[in-house]
């Protein structure tokens, strides 16, 4: 492949042209009250088990070498096997232009059944000791044992249990809990395991499209564990694999509770971030970060030719693991402000186990919320782009985006961006690459205008274009 990406002008922008593309509908559920309120609710039950993870051929990544260790890059939905032991179909995608910089890949974790049977005999053998403890403790001393039961009886009827402060993890955990979710895609094979949050009363759930690949077509059931542990049907709204983001409706719903959606935009380096989802199975789980850094551009490749995306990513150190995609990143004020979707991880010379190194990152509420839209009303999603091809090989400039032909007709034509040229700002934001820049056009919509810092291939002749965003030809 050529280590040149498109865009603009017959391409998505983004993916290699050549590759194939997934056939989209028309049109999406028409449902009210999407983009909700906060609430409160139980716990959800234990989901079912998962697989060792399997690694994906690496892609391009636009990050450096971590050294003797190879880096990569991993979403995060959970599989698992059938019951006969049959390995799950990997989530598809394409691979983006290779560049030694690092891996880019949609891995997924599974675990087998036996080693989860394990667990649950040592867990089960651990629970039989502590029973021995208080029968033994019952039959030696039966006074005392009544007696600690009394107090503890009395203790719980006398002690209420307070509300937590505004503004803390815990009442930020009350209230977002109940509006996320946890997604199961069941197929003949396996199946696969992510999170969503509830974005309409009546069931629609925003997720990301690698937990729901497979599912778009009726191949796999899809279902969803509320947490207050109904299960529900669900069938796929649309997919956007170049962000992806899913929709997905949960059948016979009509009183979820709505995430309420909060600005992006207003994110804050070391600003308090709470991550919640299923990871690995674990329903209802909460988590704690800080933002770590803005815009950071993400390649996530697909595996076996499936299609790739682009994340202009949030990165936190909030703990991510595989199951916690499509779950919610919020403020302190509970508001969604991301839906994690991708970590970076350091997988050894014998492929070691994957998890959260600090490293997690996901897709902009915003730009989330813009697309989510886009397919509920359209069944398809629109993506901006510039009308040009870019460097996004391991040969690059580091000064910034080489534009590498620019196509006649589209914004960048007329708007005098040239063969040759070198992109190094979109507005304030700084470009030093390639797939930065793709990054920074995919954060604006079609028919926006965003300023170009421009310079010749030698880094001279200074500057500034105004280009008008136009509709990708691939959508």
């Amino acid at each position: 492949m050529s280590g040149e990406d498109r865009i603009g002008n017959g391409d998505d922008g983004f993916s290699d042209p050549r590759d194939p593309r997934d056939p989209r509908g028309e049109q999406g559920h028409q449902g009210p009250g999407v983009w909700g309120r906060d609430g409160r609710g139980s716990s959800s039950p234990e989901q079912p088990p998962q697989q060792p993870e399997q690694r994906a051929q690496p892609q391009s990544s636009g990050f450096s070498d971590p050294g003797a260790q190879q880096r990569h890059w991993e979403a995060l939905s959970s599989q698992y096997p059938s019951n006969d032991g049959t390995a799950p179909s990997p989530v598809a995608g394409p691979e983006l232009p290779p560049n030694s910089a690092g891996t880019t890949t949609k891995v997924s974790r599974r675990f087998s059944t036996p080693a989860v049977a394990a667990l649950v005999l040592a867990v089960g053998v651990a629970a039989s000791a502590v029973t021995a403890v208080i029968i033994q403790d019952d039959d030696d001393s039966p006074a005392a044992t009544t007696s600690l039961n009394q107090a503890n009886t009395g203790d719980r009827e006398n002690t209420s249990v307070s509300q937590p402060d505004p503004g803390t993890v815990e009442a930020v955990a009350q209230n977002v809990l109940p509006s996320v979710v946890s997604i199961q895609v069941t197929t003949r094979q396996g199946g696969a395991e992510g999170s969503g949050s509830v974005i309409s009363e009546d069931g629609l759930i925003l997720t990301n499209n690698h937990v729901v690949a497979g599912a778009e077509d009726g191949g796999a059931q899809l279902s969803v564990t509320t947490n207050d542990g109904r299960q529900l049907d669900a069938d796929v709204v649309a997919t956007d694999p170049q962000t992806d983001l899913a929709v997905v409706k949960a059948t016979g719903a009509d009183d979820l509770q709505p995430i309420t959606i909060g600005d992006s935009d207003g994110l804050q380096v070391g600003e308090t971030v709470v991550a919640v989802g299923s990871p690995l199975g674990l329903s209802s789980t909460v988590t704690t970060g800080i933002v770590s850094a803005m815009n950071r551009p993400v390649q996530a490749g697909g595996e076996d030719g499936g299609e790739a995306s682009l994340i202009d990513a949030i990165q936190t150190d909030a703990a991510i693991n595989p199951g916690n995609s499509g779950g919610a990143l919020v403020n302190l004020e509970g508001e969604l402000v991301g839906i994690p979707s991708v970590i970076a991880t350091l997988g050894g010379e014998m492929g070691g186990e994957s998890g959260s190194i600090g490293l997690g990152f996901a897709i902009p509420s915003n730009q989330a919320e813009n697309t989510a839209q886009q397919l509920i009303d359209n069944g398809r999603a629109t993506h901006p782009v510039i009308g040009a091809t870019v460097n996004t090989g391991a040969e690059a400039t580091a000064n910034g985006a080489e534009i590498v032909s620019v196509a006649g007709g589209g914004p960048a034509a007329d708007a005098g961006l040239r063969d040759g040229d070198v992109v190094t700002k979109v507005g304030d934001r700084i470009v030093d690459s390639g797939v930065s820049l793709i990054a920074a056009i995919r954060s604006h919509n079609v028919g926006d205008e965003v300023t170009l810092t421009v310079t010749d291939g030698n880094g001279g002749n200074e500057r500034e274009i105004g280009v008008t965003l136009s509709e990708s030809d691939a959508d």
